[in-house]
């Protein structure tokens, strides 16, 4: 299945910004943050389609990942 996926901030280093990329169905956001090389604990907001999600969340065809680091600040 294809599932676009969006990088933010440092994610990007090194990666994409967004790339239409192909996943077996069942995929999990975890599973692509672990094929992407980002460990779960640098992992701020995830969303699917505009919605907050949580790393256990399935993907379906056609959905949008963005994928943003922990911000930090004060």
């Amino acid at each position: 299945m294809q599932v676009t996926v969006k990088l933010f901030a440092s994610f990007r280093s090194g990666r994409f910004e967004i790339e239409t990329l192909d996943y077996p169905p069942g995929t999990t956001v975890a599973d692509v943050a672990d094929a992407l090389n980002l460990t779960h604990a640098e992992l701020g907001i995830m969303m699917i389609n505009n919605r907050h999600v949580k790393l256990e969340q399935v993907l379906a065809e056609g959905d949008t990942l963005a994928l943003f680091p922990l911000l930090g600040g004060g």
